[in-house]
């Protein structure tokens, strides 16, 4: 730590690299304006602290750059007070399009009020079309133009359907000519009930970008490089996206991860896993309820997220953190040309 002769007369700096994650008060020095020193305060997550220079992320969600050697003051604080605000409201179709930009896929397309969507097979909900709308052409004519886009890729033509949403009879004409997939539930829920839950007792590290250690403990990439540049840039995508990990009690991969997206009233939960050896300690929890203070702080009120239909165990726990089914949808999956 550079030496400091202004944090003598202001408080001590109490902050290491090992609270990089969490969230910080920190004062620093703006200018000198005759011979007087000119402070500025910042409240936000410890993003980083490499080469000298601090990042805290703000309630705004914008970055604060803090040279180590203005740095004044420095203290860990604990959760911004929760507003007690009503859990915005909004219909299937608003909420599939809040849930496609925290998701977002590398390569997108219109065919009318439908959207393309491919993402080099990484999820099913990055590699579907969004059937929400008119497509603009005869549902068998728009079909035939899904399937030959995905062919062009190299995928398989999934087409996601949601009920009310997608055109009346597209699910009858997929029952003739595809297969159908098992139903997604669509579970949404207060966001400051969930952030309540927290209790402090496993801590929480929050980041901008997920670490090497982060992507190890995420099971859906199964080691396939080429599945993992396109997750890279997916889990990356979306308008506020925050990592959160539980390290591990000897400093190894983490005990469990997750990732929450900040879209305007609704924060969007995903990537929520447990590692063997650490689960039934309530760390799944734990992340969640981090997450949603941080989504809070930036004026988020709702939560939500998808999930399986037959994932009992999932959904078990999110009955249990006060998510409620607001609609569900399944995917179909078209016979190639």
């Amino acid at each position: 730590m550079a030496d400091n002769h202004h944090a003598q007369k202001h408080s001590e700096i109490r902050i290491t690299l090992s609270d990089v994650g969490r969230r910080v008060s920190v004062r620093r020095v703006l200018d000198i304006v005759g011979d007087r020193p000119v402070f500025g305060d910042t409240i936000g997550v410890l993003t980083s602290w490499d080469a000298g220079v601090l990042v805290v992320v703000g309630r705004n969600g914008e970055s604060v750059e803090v040279r180590e050697d203005r740095l004044v003051a420095g203290k860990p604080v604990p959760p911004a007070p929760l507003r007690r605000v009503r859990p915005p409201s909004a219909g299937p179709v608003e909420l599939q399009r809040i849930a496609a930009r925290g998701w977002p896929a590398t390569e997108t397309a219109a065919l009318g009020e439908w959207t393309l969507r491919a993402a080099g097979g990484f999820t099913r909900r990055a590699n579907s079309v969004q059937a929400l709308g008119d497509p603009g052409l005869p549902l068998d004519a728009a079909l035939d133009a899904v399937r030959d886009w995905y062919d062009a890729r190299g995928l398989p033509a999934h087409v996601e359907v949601t009920a009310p949403g997608s055109p009346a009879g597209l699910r009858e004409e997929l029952a003739r000519i595809a297969s159908e997939e098992t139903p997604t539930l669509f579970r949404t829920a207060p966001l400051a009930s969930l952030a309540r839950l927290g209790t402090a007792d496993h801590p929480v590290r929050l980041a901008r970008t997920a670490s090497a250690q982060w992507m190890s403990c995420y099971r859906r990439i199964g080691g396939d490089p080429s599945l993992e540049r396109s997750a890279h840039a997916v889990l990356h995508g979306g308008p506020s996206v925050w990592f959160g990990a539980v390290p591990s009690p000897d400093g190894s991969a983490p005990a469990a991860i997750g990732r929450c997206v900040v879209d305007g009233d609704w924060a969007g939960f995903s990537a929520v896993e447990v590692l063997p050896g650490h689960r039934r300690r309530g760390l799944a929890t734990e992340m969640m309820a981090a997450l949603a203070a941080r989504a809070a702080e930036e004026g988020a009120t709702g939560a939500y997220l998808q999930v399986e239909a037959d994932n009992s165990g999932a959904i078990a726990l999110y009955d249990r953190l006060g998510f409620t089914t607001s609609h569900t949808y399944h995917y179909c999956r078209l016979p190639r040309s």
